[in-house]
């Protein structure tokens, strides 16, 4: 059983405000007052917004019609044991495809194992280069964060799958490579970087049948996730741990600005 008198609970999010950037082509915030205490004896905001912003959770819904919604979503589901798997370690880095032989390499290395039913928080260590990062390293670079970080490819589907992963978090723009979404279409020119650096044309490692696979193949199977996660996530890496995220109740809602967390128990406490 979870006892959280033992645990300390670090914030895995990132900072949400007027300046946080949206995914490619969706718009980002706009927050204005609407009462002032001066006038209206009380402070009130207005706030509109897509929901690709910031630390956000992706329900089916926002790749299936009739999929699954966020308010659907049981609390049982998105809070459970998982790991923070620190893949910048093993060396990747702009424009890199990670494949389930990384995450194997970092189970041999630390000695941890992803179970059936596991959140997996990836860290790719590029959330130093979100706009709105607050803890750490920070290094602001909104072209580096959304464009160049890491993914995955069709192999890596499979895995998850076989593995029963239950989601997944990134400290990146997406679960998907960069170039596997309309990015490829947004930045030309990056793209022919990007296929330079790869060594291939793109559309051999991601063919149309293939496009934004973390989403169109994982979510028909619940299999789900947070984006730009980050916040204090240098602290738990290589860690299993507790994982807990939580958007509001938003029955219809595709997706949903969340608050990811994890629960980490203290030193002082046997590990579970």
């Amino acid at each position: 059983m979870l006892d959280l008198r033992n645990m300390r609970v670090v914030d895995l999010s990132q900072n949400w405000d007027m300046h946080t950037p949206g995914f490619a082509t969706y718009e980002g915030p706009t927050i204005k007052w609407v009462k002032r205490v001066a006038f209206d004896k009380v402070g009130g905001q207005h706030i509109a917004s897509t929901l690709h912003v910031g630390t956000h959770l992706d329900a089916p819904l926002h790749f299936l019609t009739n999929g699954q919604d966020i308010g659907s979503i049981p609390l049982e589901k998105l809070v459970g044991p998982g790991v923070v798997v620190d893949l910048e370690a093993l060396g990747i880095g702009d424009y890199d495809l990670y494949t389930s032989a990384h995450f194997e390499e970092w189970e041999r290395k630390t000695g941890l194992h992803i179970e059936p039913g596991d959140i997996v928080v990836v860290h790719t260590g590029y959330h130093k280069y979100y706009p709105s990062n607050w803890y750490g390293e920070c290094e602001p670079d909104e072209t580096r964060y959304f464009i160049k970080h890491p993914g995955p490819t069709r192999e890596f589907i499979d895995w998850v799958l076989e593995r029963k992963i239950s989601w997944f978090a990134i400290d990146a723009g997406s679960m998907d490579h960069p170039m596997n979404t309309v990015i490829r279409k947004v930045r030309p020119d990056l793209a022919s970087k990007c296929a330079q650096k790869l060594g291939r044309p793109l559309e051999e490692i991601w063919p149309d049948d293939d496009l934004q696979l973390m989403h169109y193949a994982m979510f028909p199977h619940g299999v789900f996730h947070v984006e730009n996660a980050g916040g204090m996530i240098d602290d738990v890496l290589d860690q299993r741990l507790w994982i807990g995220c939580f958007p509001w109740k938003f029955n219809g809602g595709e997706a949903a600005f969340c608050r990811l967390v994890a629960f980490v128990e203290n030193m002082s406490h046997p590990q579970f």
